[in-house]
Formats: structure tokens, C-alpha cells, sequence
């Protein structure tokens, strides 16, 4: 139990290192590449920051502990929406100016739908898996289409702001982006080893671990960068970063682990983590819309997301501690 929880601590903490310097490494290398700012927004950076969620649950899966990889992506979904943009929601309102964002709104909705159409029978199959992965290079396109098309939008200009000039050279970045994959991968399984140890040394599903614990762990990422780009008033940055990892985790991170491994699901996380996590993209599209003003999560909205938080993570702690 000790070996397990220090392998789960130190694998967590390489983790968030590794896939900052990978994200940092990929989005240097774009720019130096010339890849528009907009497109950098909504693939680099949604891609980077699911990199833990995509090499923890593939990992998952192919050593048969479906169960880390599901509740993984569904969690990390919860914790992105109610912990991660009601926090920076209640430190500062968040306004949504980027049009492109607004037409990912209800798309994310759409994906929600079909994993819960897909879930319904009780299992994530290989066919399951694959039409993820359609689904998924489908949206990709439409991304590169849109980065490569709408010069000007807002979350473009945002992270050109952010990436500023160049501070390192092409193969400074190549190298860190490798770094940062290796360690990636290295942190990923060990957090996974820990994570079923400690699972089964508390007597609980690996799911439950899944959803708390490795979920929490996976999302740092995507928390620290949307408190940074929220205090800089980048508030289009905070909430692509957030829209890019669910669409990512959903679909990608999902589907490569059905397609590895076909996942057989509880009716728990049909009826309770699922549901959770389309209600909350609900009440992310009414916000990120407005009814009588352009699209604002305020302090109110973001204290309503961070109670749905505190009590369904209460609820699944109550649950592993029983």
C-alpha cells in the first residue's frame, strides 16, 4: 500500500510536469512552423492537454483495468467544467468573445449524447471504439478548417498574446517535446500501477479510483492554465483549453481505450457519472451562450458549478470509504 501510494503520488507529479513541457515543446515547434495562432488554441493545446487522460487510459485498458481508463475520461470532463471554470469563474467571471468556441458549444453536446447513446447498452465495444475515433478525426478536420480559415477570431489572438516571441529555438523545443512524451508515458504507468494497487488494497473498483483520485491528477494541467489565462483576462484560452480536453477525452481518449480493450460499463456510470457530466455541459452551453448578453460565466454560475462539484465528489468519497 505505501510502495503503491508513493508510485501514485510521484507518477502524478511527473505527470503534470511532462505534459506541460510536451504541450510547451508541440506549441513552440507550431509556431515555428508557422501554424496559425487559432489553430495552435484549438488542436496543440487541446491535444497537449489530454495527453495525460489519452496515455493513462490506453495504458489502462491494454493491462485490463478498463475501469481506470472510463472513469479517467468522464471524471477529468466533471472536474474540467464544475472544478476547473466554476474556480476560475468565481476568481474571475469568465466572458466568451471567440465565435469559433461557440460553435464547439453544441458539438460538445452532441458528444455527450452519443456517449450516453453508446453507453446505454452497458459496454464500450470495438465498434464503440472506432466510431469514437471517426467522430473524433471528423471534428479535427473541422478544427484545422476553422484555425486555417478564421483569422482574426478572439481565441486566436489570445494565444498569440500568450505565446509571445519565440524563446527558444526549433530543436529546443523538438527536444522537450520528446522529453515530455518519454517521462509522459513513464509517469503514466506508474500512476496506473499505484492506482489499481491502492484500488485494491482499499477494496474499491478501480472505476471510483478512475474518477476521483487519477481524474483530479489528470486535470492539473488544464487547471493551472485556465487560473493563469483567466488572470490575464484570456478568458476565450481558459474555456478552449477546457472544451478542447472534454471533446479530446470523450471521444479520443475513450475511444482508443474501447478500441484496445472493450469496456464493460456498470449502470452507475450510466445513471450517475454520465448523467452528471451532461448536465454540466448543459449548464456550460446555457452559460457560454447568455440569455439577454453575450455568453459569461459569472461568480454565481461559477459558485453553482463548484457545489455540483464538492457534492458529487462527496457523494463518490462517501463511496469509497464505505
Amino acid at each position: 500500500m505505501f510502495t503503491a501510494s508513493v508510485a501514485l503520488a510521484v507518477g502524478l507529479v511527473l505527470l503534470i510536469w511532462s505534459a506541460d513541457r510536451f504541450v510547451e515543446g508541440a506549441a513552440v515547434t507550431a509556431r515555428h512552423l508557422g501554424m496559425p495562432s487559432l489553430l495552435i488554441g484549438m488542436v496543440i493545446v487541446g491535444f497537449g492537454t489530454s495527453a495525460p487522460e489519452m496515455v493513462v487510459s490506453a495504458l489502462s485498458a491494454s493491462q485490463g483495468n478498463p475501469g481506470i481508463a472510463l472513469g479517467n475520461a468522464y471524471g477529468s470532463n466533471i472536474t474540467n467544467i464544475a472544478l476547473i471554470l466554476g474556480l476560475t469563474a468565481v476568481i474571475r467571471p469568465i466572458v466568451v468573445h471567440s465565435q469559433v468556441l461557440k460553435k464547439e458549444l453544441p458539438l460538445l453536446l452532441a458528444v455527450t449524447v452519443m456517449a450516453g447513446w453508446q453507453l446505454a447498452d452497458g459496454e464500450i465495444s470495438r465498434i464503440d471504439g472506432w466510431s469514437m475515433l471517426a467522430v473524433f478525426a471528423i471534428l479535427m478536420g473541422w478544427a484545422i478548417r476553422q484555425g486555417l480559415q478564421s483569422s482574426g477570431d478572439s481565441l486566436g489572438v489570445e494565444v498569440e498574446h500568450e505565446g509571445g516571441e519565440l524563446k527558444m529555438s526549433l530543436g529546443q523545443a523538438l527536444i522537450w517535446l520528446l522529453v515530455g512524451l518519454v517521462v509522459l508515458v513513464v509517469s503514466s504507468r506508474m500512476l496506473v500501477w499505484g492506482a489499481v494497487e491502492v484500488a485494491r488494497s482499499l477494496g474499491v473498483s478501480d472505476l471510483l479510483i478512475g474518477l476521483t483520485i487519477v481524474a483530479i491528477g489528470t486535470s492539473l494541467p488544464e487547471l493551472a492554465a485556465a487560473i493563469a489565462a483567466t488572470r490575464k483576462g484570456e478568458h476565450d484560452l481558459a474555456l478552449g483549453n477546457v472544451m478542447g480536453s472534454n471533446l479530446f477525452n470523450t471521444l479520443a481518449v475513450v475511444g482508443i481505450a474501447g478500441t484496445i480493450h472493450p469496456m464493460s460499463v456498470g449502470p452507475e456510470v450510466f445513471s450517475r457519472d454520465l448523467m452528471v457530466m451532461a448536465g454540466l455541459t448543459i449548464a456550460l452551453c446555457v452559460f457560454g451562450y447568455g440569455w439577454h448578453a453575450p455568453g459569461r460565466i459569472n461568480r454565481w454560475e461559477g459558485a453553482f458549478l463548484l457545489l455540483a462539484y464538492v457534492g458529487y465528489t462527496g457523494y463518490l468519497v462517501q463511496h469509497l470509504l464505505s
